[in-house]
């Protein structure tokens, strides 16, 4: 099956995009069929040969679901545009380790935590209760 795929050109840090048509399993940086433009994602700036990209459809072609968001939102086709990817689901047993790791820190805050402030206020109260004991230093 043909597909409508993105191959990467440009440096590492500096990604540019090729629109090319070739089978679906083979490597994009491998022979294709035929370049039908160009992608900058940071420019944002879509060069695409239209007329090809509808001929290769109507041959059967299909496209990646980014491919084929580029293109709609381009005006290029019609139709709408695809999800390209899903919020995975939870890890069950991560979520109880998380769970388990909160409440054992929520414990020891609540156990280091200072005492109140109506039992600071009955502490000196006793403290002023007791009697002073003078030192030696005092009477003389």
């Amino acid at each position: 099956m043909l597909m409508i795929k993105l191959s990467k050109i440009g440096k590492t840090n500096k990604k540019v995009f090729r629109l090319i048509i070739s089978e679906k399993g083979r490597d994009t940086y491998g022979n294709n069929l035929e370049i039908l433009g160009s992608y900058n994602p940071y420019s944002k700036e879509l060069q695409v040969k239209g007329d090809r990209v509808k001929y290769w459809l109507s041959k059967g072609a299909g496209m990646t679901p980014t491919i084929n968001n580029l293109l709609v939102s381009k005006g290029i086709i019609e139709g709408k545009k695809v999800t390209v990817s899903k919020k995975g689901t939870e890890n069950e047993k991560r979520t109880a380790q998380l769970k388990s790791k909160a409440d054992k820190r929520d414990a020891a805050e609540q156990a280091a935590a200072p005492a109140p402030v109506e039992d600071v206020k009955a502490e000196a109260s006793e403290v002023a209760e007791t009697p002073a004991v003078e030192t030696p230093e005092a009477q003389a």
